[in-house]
């Protein structure tokens, strides 16, 4: 069994992170949370030891071009879909965090509201989703420096939008979200 969650459905820039573990009863983790409830640096310990035991896991980045193509809601399915294929071996049933299922899943799956706070294997993929879309946004900063993407991680905090204000938009912002697509220059 497999547990799916996703990370960075929120942010104005930047992929949506998803992940997909299947963790290993013979080798536990102990302190498993709901990633948005630990800390950064519980979260950075626990990432190691969930990549290190678990019987399979996977990470997929959706990028900003595919969530303005697809819509937020159907990049994360599809990153969802593509996580848990990915996985080898294959899960037998996969548990996804939330209220829908993505299509194409290559096993049955049941959908778990609040699955981050309830399955160890829902909250180990939280914790690498969250972790490797914040490493992620991290090494951004060099690229787009000025928008502070190593702070807020592309959330939009009064930081980010001022600076998108300032800046415009960059190539990894998210140009259908509301907060970006009012910083475009309109066509002349």
């Amino acid at each position: 069994m497999c547990g799916v969650d996703e990370a960075g459905r929120g942010p104005l820039a930047g992929p949506v992170a998803v992940a997909a573990v299947i963790l290993d009863p013979r080798r536990p983790i102990e302190g498993l949370g709901d990633s948005k409830k630990l800390s950064q640096a519980r979260r950075e310990a626990l990432a190691p030891l969930i990549r290190e035991r678990a019987l399979a896991w996977h990470l997929e980045f959706v990028s900003a071009a595919d969530i303005d193509r697809l819509n937020i809601l159907r990049a994360t399915l599809e990153g969802m879909a593509r996580a848990v294929r990915a996985l080898q071996p294959q899960a037998d049933h996969a548990l996804v965090d939330g209220n829908r299922l993505p299509l194409g899943l290559p096993c049955p799956a049941q959908a778990l509201v609040k699955g981050d706070a309830r399955e160890p294997a829902i909250m180990a993929a939280s914790i690498l989703a969250k972790v490797g879309r914040d490493q992620l946004m991290v090494a951004m900063e060099s690229r787009y420096p000025g928008y502070g993407f190593a702070v807020h991680k592309g959330y939009p905090t009064p930081m980010h939008l001022e600076a998108l204000r300032r800046l415009g938009p960059c190539a990894e912002h998210r140009r259908s979200f509301a907060p970006v697509r009012a910083c475009l220059v309109p066509a002349a």
